[in-house]
Parts: structure tokens; sequence; C-alpha cells
């Protein structure tokens, strides 16, 4: 098994088990007592889990949780969290091996997370919070743009108008909005219409994942028109006027039943986030 792989599989096992001895690591990962030793050392380095004596920790959730999300981000992803999820567990069976996509920083879109995990794809995401979830906890191909991370909104935003993502083709892109009218996707900050902006730009099918109370929000920032969405992932609370406007307007509409929350879904969510306290600037890169 190749390092990054190993240490992939370390870390999982240590978010199923919180500890383990070098010993159990050795015969879970079919590896050497001293293969062992070094990846728990280079992952102590890199603040991704706690060197013991014997063996190893997952980080404590204090260090560890919404490291890099905001307290807005931290309330928002509680709201409605069963329609979210079911609506995210839905979008990711539209995810066939091996295809590219493109997932953008939001609540409803970061519950994909937890569904990907055993996919094999190409993701293209300006949420740096998803980013390092997925490259921790899965075996996808991490695409992030160059920028400066913006910890209020989620997203990873560059200056440069001839960012990385411009030379990215998906197939399918993933997205979450403030809310929808007749007049398209509204968003209501404009930072995130320019984030959203490229990507949208970059797909193929423009597929947008909102809960039913989306469909009462009003903003004063209009990111598209309908015409440029292919679907609407909902929930069955959606009304039948909102779903037969949305219809009319030739935008397919799929609407899932809520579902309950796995008790430890947030921590574990959560809990594998880099414990960085600043924003930074960080090159375009693509992570295996």
């Amino acid at each position: 098994m190749v390092n990054h792989k190993r240490r992939k599989r370390l870390l999982k096992l240590l978010a199923e088990h919180n500890a383990a001895s070098v010993q159990q690591l050795v015969e879970w990962l079919s590896a050497s007592p001293a293969t062992v030793r070094r990846d728990i050392g280079w992952l102590a380095e890199r603040n991704l889990l706690t060197r013991t004596r014997g063996g190893a920790e997952n980080l404590q959730q204090k260090k560890r949780a919404f490291a890099l999300s905001s307290e807005t981000f931290q309330n928002n992803i509680k709201c409605f969290s069963e329609r979210k999820r079911a609506i995210a567990r839905y979008a990711s069976t539209m995810c066939a091996e091996g295809e590219t996509i493109i997932i953008n920083g939001g609540t409803t879109t970061y519950m994909m997370v937890e569904f990907l995990v055993e996919k094999r794809l190409k993701i293209l995401t300006n949420s740096f919070l998803m980013a390092e979830r997925l490259l921790v906890s899965s075996e996808n191909e991490i695409i992030l743009p160059g920028g400066k991370v913006y910890r209020e909104q989620n997203v990873i935003l560059s200056p440069f108008d001839n960012d990385i993502t411009q030379h990215h083709y998906a197939a399918k892109m993933f997205m979450g909005v403030y809310g929808l009218s007749l007049l398209g996707l509204m968003e209501a900050d404009p930072l995130l219409i320019q984030a959203e902006k490229r990507l949208i730009s970059q797909a193929e099918e423009l597929i947008v994942l909102a809960d039913s109370s989306k469909f009462s929000r009003k903003a004063g920032l209009i990111l598209c028109g309908l015409n440029r969405v292919s679907c609407v992932i909902t929930d069955t609370d959606a009304s039948d006027a909102a779903v037969q406007l949305l219809e009319q307007a030739g935008v397919k509409v799929i609407t899932v039943a809520p579902e309950a929350i796995p008790v430890q879904m947030h921590t574990t969510n959560f809990n594998q986030a880099f414990d960085i306290q600043s924003t930074a600037i960080f090159p375009s890169e693509t992570i295996e």
C-alpha cells in the first residue's frame, strides 16, 4: 500500500476506534511496526492525530471541531439538517464512478461528503473544508482553486481572472443557494456570486441542492437564470406550487423525504478539519 493511501486508512481507523496501539495498526494495515511509527510521526507533525505512548489517538473534538468553519456555517448546517442530508444522499447517487464533478461550498453540499467517501471521482471544489474531509477519508482526486480562504463563506476565491478552474470541465456541478425564484438562483453575498459564477461556466449540468425553506427566501443578487439549471433536488415539504413553477420553467425537480440524522454525524463530519487559525493564501493544487 502506498504512503498516502495507508495514511488515509490509518486516520479512518482512528476515527472509528478513537485510539489504537502500534501493534493493532500493524495488523489492520498489514504494515511493519517501523512503517506505522513513521506514519504516526508524519501525521502528528501535521496535526492530524495525537501521538501516544505505544500508539496514536484521534484528535480531541475541542481542538478539531469546526476549525475551518465560521459560527454562521456551524449554525446553518444544523438548520433543516434532516432535509439537507436526504438531499445530499440523493445527489451523491447521481455521481458516476470516474466522473469529474464540481461542488460549491455550502452546508447542504458539504453533507455530500459522507456519501462520497466510497466513490472514486475527480472533484473540483472551492470549499477547503470539504476538500480536506474528502482528502482524509476517501480516494477521490481533489482539485482546489488557488486563492484566499474566506472562512465566513467557507470558500476559496482567487483574485485573478485566469484561475485554474477555467481549465477544468465537469459533467455536473452540485451547488447550494440562498434562495430560488422565477428570476433564478439568488444569493445574498457578492463574494459567493463571484466564486460560483466561475464554477458554473465549467459544468455541463447544473444541479441545485435546495431544501424547501429556500423557496421562501429572497435576496438582492441573482446568480443565474433558471434556464441554466438542469435539476433541483429538494424535500417533500416543498409546496406543489413551487415545484410546478420550476417544472414550467423547464427544470427537473426531484423531491426526497427528510431522514433522521445519526447521533454522531456532526462530530464525525467536523472532527477532522485542520486546526488553522487564520485565513491564508493557497496555491492551486490537485491532491490525490
